[in-house]
């Protein structure tokens, strides 16, 4: 059988995915993108009101389910044509070599799901990892996510592609709204390892990264990296968040020491962390493609100019807040 041949068997087969991580903000815009393929997508979440605004796609099922007990795992692979995970945390609590959050989420749930894939006779898996994943890496985040990327490839029966993108941008991310949103707030900003150097990429970019990978068997047993055109410091990038969002401010670069007390002090305020020392050691290794973008996923990388304007606007953010009104 020939490489087209197989391409074409691949993408016959493939008809029923399970998304892990599919109502988060990368998982979202992967979801929707498989629907259009008219993929049928199933979605697990262990709240249904996370997951849906993602009923608006007609291929598109809900579950709540604990992906995390493998007889649910099972269950939910049960006519099902391949998996994709997409489950990842950012912050956790200090262990060796990582923490017991990112153990569970990283590399124990990769476990599991491979199990499962056996038990269930998937023979399909899509693997988010991240950029810099390395065993030996200077954070928990890194190196848990390396772990990740070995249980994901532990049974060779398994027909396995990885991802690992650098920081991700787009509507509802993270990133870039958490500085515009700190910049509308405070006249300063302090911050840490502000030379840090990111390549962020586009997240209609990666799901159609992974959308091509599944239906192409040339990519089975493959790593790919994924970046955008550009490189950005940490600085240059928290100044596009504040000017497109209209409040640029001043940023002061603070030193390593006093970088580590604020990620201290933002790890022990109440909530989800804005910044922990772990993300400050991810910072020592530059966030950046090793390799040229790889021609095979027939991608041209959307450049972060020509998205992040548009929903870090002002107007954007208001039209989105009518939307949510029903006005």
């Amino acid at each position: 059988m020939n490489d087209i041949e197989r391409d074409l068997d691949i993408e016959h087969k493939h008809h029923s995915l399970l998304v892990i991580g599919g109502s988060g903000f990368i998982g979202s815009h992967l979801v929707a993108a498989l629907a259009a393929r008219e993929y049928r997508v199933l979605v697990p979440t262990r709240r249904y009101e996370r997951a849906k605004h993602l009923l608006v796609l007609p291929t598109v099922y809900i579950t709540e389910a604990d992906v995390h007990d493998p007889v649910e795992l099972q269950r939910l692979m049960k006519d099902v044509d391949a998996v994709i995970n997409l489950v990842g945390i950012l912050h956790d609590k200090p262990g060796l070599p990582y923490g017991p959050g990112f153990a569970k989420a990283h590399v124990e749930l990769p476990k599991k799901i491979v199990a499962a894939c056996a038990a269930a006779g998937v023979s399909r898996y899509l693997h988010m990892s991240a950029l810099g994943a390395d065993k030996n890496g200077p954070s928990m985040y890194q190196r848990s996510k390396a772990d990740g990327e070995s249980a994901a490839k532990s049974n060779p029966a398994l027909g396995v592609t990885i991802f690992r993108p650098s920081v991700v941008f787009g509507e509802g991310d993270r990133f870039l709204n958490l500085f515009a949103t700190l910049q509308k707030i405070f006249p300063l900003i302090f911050l840490g390892n502000a030379d840090a150097k990111f390549q962020p990429v586009y997240a209609g970019d990666v799901a159609q990264a992974f959308v091509h990978a599944l239906e192409h068997a040339r990519s089975i047993g493959k790593a790919y990296e994924l970046a955008g055109p550009k490189v950005y410091t940490l600085r240059e990038l928290v100044e596009l968040a504040g000017q497109y969002s209209g409040h640029v401010r001043r940023i002061i670069a603070l030193p390593s020491g006093l970088a580590r007390l604020q990620a201290w002090f933002l790890e022990h305020m109440p909530g989800e962390p804005l910044m922990s020392r772990d993300n400050l050691d991810s910072m020592k290794a530059d966030n950046i493609l090793r390799h040229p973008f790889d021609p095979e996923l027939g991608l041209s990388p959307t450049p972060l100019e020509a998205v992040a304007p548009i929903y870090l606007s002002p107007h954007a953010r208001v039209d989105q807040f009518r939307m949510r009104a029903g006005h």
